[in-house]
């Protein structure tokens, strides 16, 4: 997984063929969101906020698990 410069997201992931994101936070926890378009996953890389874009575009707006290790 790619690291990321965000004071809350360590790093994020991307399947295109599942379309499955994953964003690994920097207090340890792991989520996978589903049905993300690729899109979405590369304007995330680009924003210049992680934790803004991810509460304004991803969370509560896709349905989610969290990866247990």
């Amino acid at each position: 997984m790619p690291q990321v410069a965000s004071s809350v997201i360590s790093r994020i992931e991307y399947s295109a063929p599942t379309r499955e994101l994953h964003v690994v936070f920097t207090t340890g926890k792991t989520y996978t969101y589903f049905a993300v378009p690729a899109e979405v996953y590369h304007q995330f890389v680009r924003s210049t906020s992680k934790g803004n874009f991810f509460n304004a575009l991803i969370r509560d707006r896709y349905e989610f698990a969290e990866r247990h290790r």
